[in-house]
């Protein structure tokens, strides 16, 4: 097995699995006219493309075994963000389709694990395809009436005047804040909320060391 972490370690180049998924995307829609013809049982959307990228994920199910048969792509933004979500389209399809229990286990670790690494400043193009594989997952639940399935991301509000989350640090982590100045200056955590700080900071070393070992 390829040395994942070190490969993340590079911060210029890609792998070749990478450059094969950016060069050749798999089960990408690439006309309007596609996406509007495209029947889809669940559809996720995540970011935005005014301020980075954006994924929009369909999929379709086969019911009968409750497995994703089809999972076709969108995404506005780099080559990572491109290869990350088309080899997670390969990854939930392929061997019959991966049961949605499965697909709803997904991280971002498994997508870069797949893609053999990424440079550590475009992980968090991995967590963009995940987070929209579930919207559409829970897309379907919503429009199936399996409500009780529906699995939210919760998130927790640490600095209470900002209202910043735990998903916000998590964020500015995967986008290369590793100090508690550097998180404070992407974020503004704990400008006001001074009582927030130790936590900001215990989280901060979390997932670093999750992300990056």
């Amino acid at each position: 097995m390829n040395d994942v972490k070190g490969k993340q370690g590079q911060k210029w180049f890609y792998t070749d699995t990478v450059k094969d998924h950016f060069f050749n995307p798999r089960n990408i829609l690439k006309t309007q006219e596609e996406v509007d013809k495209y029947k889809a049982d669940g559809v996720g959307i995540v970011g935005s493309p005014a301020c980075g990228d954006m994924m929009r994920i369909w999929i379709k199910m086969d019911k009968k075994h409750d497995r994703i048969k089809e999972c076709k792509f969108q995404t506005f933004g780099c080559a990572s963000a491109i290869a990350s979500t088309s080899v997670l389209t390969v990854m939930v399809t392929e061997n019959g389709g991966m049961k949605l229990d499965d697909a709803l286990k997904l991280k971002p670790h498994d997508i870069t694990n797949r893609l053999e690494g990424l440079p550590a400043r475009k992980i968090h193009c991995s967590v963009l395809g995940d987070k929209a594989l579930r919207a559409a997952i829970n897309d379907y639940f919503r429009k199936s009436g399996q409500i009780d399935r529906i699995v939210e991301d919760g998130a927790k509000v640490i600095d209470k005047i900002l209202k910043i989350t735990d998903r916000d640090i998590e964020e500015a982590v995967l986008e290369g804040a590793h100090t508690f100045e550097q998180l404070q200056k992407k974020t503004k955590i704990g400008i006001q909320d001074k009582s927030c700080i130790p936590e900001a900071k215990e989280l901060l070393e979390t997932f670093k060391k999750k992300y990056f070992g």
